[in-house]
């Protein structure tokens, strides 16, 4: 019963996560100088750029968690 409820709302919040993260993808792939393919297709891309990448934005949502978590400490 209660994984049933998660998974519903689960769904309202999907879209707005993969918004965000498809934006900061964009940020620092920008930042990094790595052109990301316009049709989406990673596969002839350096897996050393798309690894990158994701550990570029694995850093930065980091940094925003523990942000966010020293602000309602105080």
């Amino acid at each position: 019963m209660g994984a049933g409820q998660s998974r519903s709302s689960n769904v309202l919040v999907v879209p707005q996560a993969s918004q965000a993260l498809d934006q900061l993808k964009y940020e620092v792939a920008q930042e990094l100088g790595i052109q990301i393919p316009q049709d989406g297709y990673y596969g002839y891309m350096a897996s050393r750029d798309t690894g990158a990448i994701g550990g570029h934005i694995t850093r930065r949502l980091v940094e925003i968690a523990e942000q966010q978590l020293s602000g309602q400490s105080k």
